[in-house]
């Protein structure tokens, strides 16, 4: 399939054409190289490195088909074909298509041996030969070789769709918005409440996820030297996380003046009087500054947009709980660190005995693992790196009671620990033992600290660790994400994503939990309109689990006093 270097060649050949004909649509040059990739990407990636482009784009074709019982649209079979008006010099050029592509790439020599066997998917961006009966000289003139025409048929079919889902009067589109307008373009329709795991499958994973990986892949591939690509290219073992969104509001700025407590942005301008909670999204604290949407009160509420740790939060506040902040200008957008420091504050883990190790058989202890052949996360792509994780997951078999350093007893449970050792293990520094106060601020002051247990080091809970990722989760590379939609997304991209929760007794345990990539058969849950209302989870707690979703929305548990989304690249 295309990788980075295949992109740079499509862009170098079509962004100009693409970049015009995309004007005043809300697709993007990103998006129509995610759906050629998708297409006929497995073709033209290999016919790139041997033809010229006319040549390669007259091979764009494929999917092909006798005697079909899969499919449903016209035609199903040879005979189908040849009994319409055309119909048998219309076989002879999708037989001739596939004879010639056979030459080149040998997954179709066993098609071509077949008589009875031609193909139905024409140009780079595949328009079924069902089209044929509408509209006849497409086909016959060989215009799917004509890249503009292609083209041209792409975005009129993706037009066509994006009315469909009712999204005709969006000017710009998300990522995985454009993504379930490829889905659409690939089946005629898009589930919201089924994700990206739609359109075909391959065996191993949908037209969606695929699509939004190449999407991905692509904002970090640029051939214009003038504009830099949106994403940076992500180093092996990380994810191309996207920066934190900024604030859009326009409204009166305002700062948090609550005192001993915290703020509740909520969904809605109400409290629900059976569960208070329920509609919470965020907690902001004391002196922290919002925007409003409008000025108009509704309920007694201000609807407002704020950035919380790098996550764009969005809701109703109280307004006697906020007051002017005339001498703001902005509200700051926080951006994680791309490296972790190396001076000062840095990262630290429990000294050990030379020659000792750490196993997941042995009980829990302050130290980390350090057994031979231990798994990580080293892929340069989304597909390598969720299995990197997926491989982390079942090596660490949370579930598993021979592993002692995860099972609950004598009341106690380890989910901080389960916590740390994913995220070590994918590379993302996460600690379980951090500096006391003292320690810290020797170290800002550029002193030499010796960790020493109970001295300058202590071991974290989760109640700790929520105070941790709030305090220097930015300097060592994570950001808070404002919803379970976008926790989920970048996380099935390979990225690294917690939910941790603070509890309102600090003697009592919090709770933390990885929140990780979608499998073939684990997946999250998701409402009717498609927003995720329990992502999937991996845990040790009092009861632990590879994957599961848990109970939905654990962390607004009266019990808890405040909780996060955080994820890491």
């Amino acid at each position: 399939m295309p990788n980075a270097d295949a992109i740079r060649w499509f862009k170098s050949q079509f962004q100009s054409k693409i970049e015009a004909a995309v004007q005043d649509t809300p697709f993007t040059l990103d998006m129509l190289t995610a759906i050629a990739c998708q297409e006929t990407g497995y073709i033209w990636n290999i016919l790139r490195k041997q033809l010229e482009p006319p040549e390669v784009l007259a091979l764009c074709v494929g999917d092909t088909l006798d005697a079909d019982k899969g499919r449903r649209a016209f035609p199903r079979t040879k005979a189908d074909l040849i009994a319409k008006p055309n119909g048998r010099e219309m076989f002879d050029i999708a037989r001739k298509a596939l004879l010639d592509l056979a030459k080149y790439i040998p997954a179709f020599q066993g098609a071509a041996s077949n008589p009875n066997k031609f193909c139905h998917g024409f140009g780079i961006f595949q328009y079924d030969l069902q089209f044929f009966l509408v509209d006849p000289d497409y086909f016959l003139q060989k215009r799917y070789a004509d890249f503009g025409v292609c083209l041209a048929k792409a975005i009129e079919e993706l037009k066509s769709k994006l009315k469909k889902l009712g999204w005709q009067g969006k000017a710009t589109l998300t990522d995985y918005e454009m993504t379930a307008v490829a889905i659409a373009y690939n089946t005629g329709r898009f589930t919201p409440s089924k994700g990206l795991k739609q359109g075909y499958f391959d065996g191993h994973k949908y037209y969606g996820e695929s699509v939004f990986d190449f999407i991905r892949l692509s904002k970090t591939v640029t051939v214009d030297t003038v504009s830099p690509a949106p994403f940076a290219a992500p180093e092996p073992g990380t994810a191309p996380v996207p920066p934190p969104t900024p604030v859009t509001a326009t409204g009166k700025l305002y700062v948090v003046d609550v005192l001993e407590t915290l703020l509740n942005v909520r969904r809605e301008p109400v409290i629900p009087p059976s569960n208070t909670t329920a509609n919470v999204v965020a907690k902001l604290p004391d002196g922290h500054l919002i925007r409003t949407v409008t000025n108009k009160k509704e309920n007694g509420f201000l609807e407002v947009e704020t950035s919380l740790n790098g996550a764009l939060i969005h809701g109703y506040v109280f307004a006697e709980y906020l007051k002017p902040a005339p001498g703001a200008a902005e509200v700051p957008v926080a951006a994680p660190a791309p490296i972790s420091p190396d001076t000062g504050v840095t990262a630290v883990y429990m000294p050990r005995k030379p020659g000792s190790v750490t196993k997941r058989t042995a009980p829990a202890s302050a130290h980390s693992l350090n057994e031979s052949g231990q798994p990580g996360r080293k892929g340069d792509t989304a597909e390598m790196r969720r299995a990197e994780l997926a491989t982390i997951i079942d090596w660490l078999a949370v579930d598993n009671p021979t592993h002692k350093r995860y099972q609950p007893q004598r009341g106690l449970t380890f989910c901080n620990i389960y916590a740390h050792d994913y995220c070590f293990l994918a590379g993302c520094y996460l600690p379980r033992v951090w500096w006391t106060s003292a320690a810290v601020e020797a170290l800002a002051q550029g002193k030499a600290v010796e960790p020493l247990y109970g001295k300058t080091i202590d071991e974290q809970r989760a109640n700790d660790l929520f105070r941790w990722l709030r305090d220097f989760g930015l300097r060592f590379g994570w950001r808070q994400t404002g919803t379970l939609s976008k926790l989920q997304l970048e996380v099935n991209q390979g990225a690294v994503g917690l939910i941790v929760a603070r509890r309102k007794n600090d003697g009592l345990s919090g709770h933390i939990v990885a929140v990780v990539p979608e499998t073939e058969s684990h997946s999250a849950r998701r409402s009717a309109d498609g927003e995720v209302i329990a992502p999937l989870q991996s845990q040790a707690g009092t009861t632990n689990f590879r994957y599961g979703t848990g109970k939905r929305d654990w962390w607004k548990d009266v019990t808890f006093a405040e909780f996060a989304f955080w994820l890491h690249a």
